[in-house]
């Protein structure tokens, strides 16, 4: 009895879930695919009788979310791969050193997420102008990884703590160098770890808005989100069906990667518990 009740209330949450994750997505696509007057009709409904697919058009084809599409993506990936590369060594210091240095680290680490990141921007809008770092890739990329790289290190580390150290030392008595023990022990282990950053990277990254507002110009590099503001008008009026299908297009990338990396991640964490 205990049991089916166990069974019954995780079914109960997971419907809960279902529900409460994919209903906004299904409202959203919806009202992407539905006319200008049904949208504002007094009894709407989830899915209208006649879809409108001339949203996507109009989103494709006269507001410039193609080209945002392209900036973000860059972007995001260039960013993500940048974390992904500094993140393994520090993290692999910060998880197997137990002294001064690694104690003030997590403290940096977890001070750093406490503060809004909006009382850095103009000493930052300042750093990158002496530069000539402002309305650029670059600057917007450099920001980005500093600002993602202290959590993708906490992240990492949790990871790098749940590899015995076992492993290494054998390693180091069959003569193994430091690059080597990162290289073939560490970095095989760390895949799920490595996944996992670089899904939450790339997510923030392809979802920021404020740094990317303030340091952008130009609107031929302006990201996703950017553009997406570009659909409301004035006190808040703007073409919301065509605001729709441009953020079913926005989250596209997020879902594609989840669906991508989910029997990756899926196999390495499988494979990890057999050998455990």
């Amino acid at each position: 009895m205990k049991a089916l009740a166990s069974k019954l209330g995780i079914g109960t949450l997971v419907v809960f879930f279902v529900v409460f994750l994919g209903g906004p997505f299904l409202w959203l696509l919806g009202m992407s695919i539905k006319a200008p007057i049904d949208i504002l009709a007094y009894e709407p409904s989830l899915f209208p009788e006649n879809p409108y697919f001339q949203n996507y058009s109009d989103a494709l084809e006269k507001s410039g979310i193609v080209r945002a599409f392209l900036n973000s993506i860059f972007i995001s990936a260039v960013s993500t791969l940048f974390i992904s590369i500094l993140v393994v060594v520090p993290a692999y210091f910060f998880a197997r050193n137990k002294g001064f240095f690694s104690k003030s680290l997590a403290i940096w680490i977890l001070v750093s997420q406490v503060f809004p990141l909006s009382l850095i921007i103009i000493p930052l809008f300042l750093a990158l102008q002496r530069i000539n770092l402002i309305n650029s890739y670059p600057g917007l990329i450099i920001v980005y990884v500093v600002v993602n790289l202290p959590f993708s290190l906490w992240l990492l580390r949790g990871f790098v703590l749940s590899i015995p150290r076992e492993l290494e030392d054998a390693a180091r008595v069959d003569g193994a160098s430091f690059v080597q023990v990162i290289g073939f022990v560490i970095l095989p282990l760390l895949t799920p770890g490595m996944i996992v950053v670089a899904v939450f990277t790339f997510i923030n990254v392809w979802n920021e808005f404020f740094f990317a507002l303030v340091l952008l110009s130009d609107p031929e590099k302006l990201t996703l989100p950017l553009q997406l503001a570009q659909f409301l008008g004035a006190e808040g009026r703007g073409r919301y069906g065509a605001l729709a299908a441009a953020t079913v297009i926005a989250i596209l990338p997020s879902i594609g990667l989840f669906a991508l990396i989910q029997k990756k991640f899926s196999d390495n964490f499988l494979a990890g518990a057999v050998k455990g």
